[in-house]
């Protein structure tokens, strides 16, 4: 089985999880079809080799955990690298692989591979957790892509639903950005559920928010 996730860092939309189980002539597929880490494909070839996959592995499983329930574990002290190796042990837990190649999202990953481990219901599964695996093994790649390609169209599927572009999630994307901040003024420094409330970028811009507010405040009062 290969791991890997999409959608970590964004302040808008789901963490998704993916988990890709293959045997050894499945794993030559995965090599024909020149499965790579999904962020160095484009968008359209994602998606081609999304289908491939799904024909190709004997298990393909998607987790997503919205963006409201990543700010409900973080309130109680579980943090992201938590978060992620508890899905992860829930993906091996389904179908208990005999061995687990992990795009570890810790730079301390003997640390990260133990507490995974330890939510393990097998203890004779054998955890490969590394940096970048996403780019050593196929079936790791094979897990980022459809993680990507699922991601990606959570955001589709909520632009859709609120008529308007929110950009890709991150905090580098203008589009989303202005999105936020536009929820901000229109909800009185309210975010819905789709928005990470605990992330610094939402604290900052509903903090503006009632900056501006504040000093409309004051400008009202100076006039009077």
């Amino acid at each position: 089985m290969g791991i890997d996730e999409a959608g970590r860092g964004p302040v808008i939309g789901p963490m998704v999880l993916c988990g890709v189980v293959v045997n050894e002539e499945q794993e030559k597929e995965l090599k024909k079809i020149k499965v790579k880490d999904s962020k160095v494909l484009t968008a359209k070839k994602r998606e081609e080799l999304s289908e491939k996959i799904e024909k190709i592995a004997t298990h393909t499983i998607v987790i997503r955990v919205p963006a409201h329930k990543i700010d409900t574990n973080r309130r109680k002290g579980v943090n992201l690298n938590q978060i992620e190796a508890l899905k992860m042990a829930e993906i091996i837990n389904m179908v208990n692989p005999d061995k687990v190649y992990i795009d570890s999202p810790s730079y301390n990953s003997h640390k990260f591979s133990d507490y995974l481990f330890s939510k393990l219901e097998n203890k004779n599964t054998e955890i490969i957790a590394e940096n970048y695996a996403d780019k050593k093994y196929p079936v790791v790649s094979a897990a980022s892509i459809i993680a990507k390609v699922d991601r990606d169209g959570q955001i589709k599927k909520l632009e859709e639903e609120l008529g308007e572009a929110i950009g890709v999630g991150y905090p580098h994307d203008e589009i989303t950005i202005k999105h936020l901040e536009k929820i901000a003024r229109e909800n009185k420094g309210k975010m819905p559920r789709y928005v990470r409330h605990s992330w610094d970028t939402t604290r900052q811009i509903i903090k503006k928010y009632e900056q501006r507010k504040l000093l409309g405040f004051f400008r009202k009062i100076t006039n009077i």
